[in-house]
Formats: structure tokens, C-alpha cells, sequence
């Protein structure tokens, strides 16, 4: 869903990246216990967002397979399911701006290069290529 992209592509590195790159970033063992945390923490709160979305996306479904969806249904469940992309969103997005106090500009820098993002912003479209 690429619910990250915007803190990804410019410059607020993401947890999960992180710890696939530890060693490569040379991260301190405070650092490490840091990223760590972070992932936990934004894997608690995710985890139970996910599932609740795809509860909501299948209940949607079942209102059209079994024909009972009206127009109040069909608008309380997108509102819902709206609602808890959004949730899921802001937990991703934070943990990345979290990430931010975590490493040094240098380690950011080479987290960029890592990634393939040669130290400039690339574009959405360049992401989804690659």
C-alpha cells in the first residue's frame, strides 16, 4: 500500500530498513536497542490494524456477494475501512519520523545510498520501478 512512501523517500528512514541494514550502518548497541524498540512498538500497534482492515475489507465484500449492501451500508463501511487505513498510515509515518532522532546525518546518508536513493530524493514514480 506503500503506506510509508512519503517519509521514505525523503530522508526519514523506517525500522524495518534499518535492522535489514544494521551492520552496514554501523549502528551503536543503543542504536540497535533503539531500532529495536521502535519496531516493536510500531509491529504492536500495526499488527491489530491490519487485521482489523482486512476484517472491515471482508466484510465489505460479504455485503456485495450476499447482496445486502445499501448505500447507508456501503457508506458507514468505506468510511470505516477509510478511517483505519488512515490509523494504519499515521503508526507507519511516525515511527519513521522516529527513526530520525535515532541515527546520525551520516548514517542517514548511507541508509539513502543503501536503498538506492544515491543521497537525492527520487521521485514516487522512480520507487515503483524499481
Amino acid at each position: 500500500m506503500g503506506l510509508a512512501l512519503a517519509a521514505e523517500l525523503n530522508g526519514y528512514p523506517g525500522p524495518v530498513h534499518v535492522l535489514e541494514l544494521v551492520d552496514k550502518l554501523n549502528l551503536s548497541a543503543d542504536q540497535r536497542a533503539s531500532v529495536q524498540r521502535l519496531f516493536d512498538s510500531m509491529k504492536a500497534e500495526a499488527l491489530p490494524l491490519g487485521a482489523k482492515l482486512l476484517e472491515q475489507e471482508a466484510d465489505l465484500d460479504k455485503q456485495f456477494a450476499t447482496h445486502t449492501v445499501t448505500p447507508d451500508s456501503l457508506k458507514a463501511s468505506t468510511a470505516a475501512v477509510a478511517a483505519t487505513q488512515g490509523a494504519l498510515r499515521e503508526t507507519h509515518l511516525k515511527y519513521h519520523l522516529s527513526m530520525v532522532a535515532v541515527l546520525s546525518p551520516g548514517q542517514k546518508q548511507r541508509y539513502a545510498e543503501l536503498r538506492g536513493y544515491g543521497g537525492q530524493a527520487p521521485s514516487i514514480e522512480d520507487h515503483h520501478h524499481r
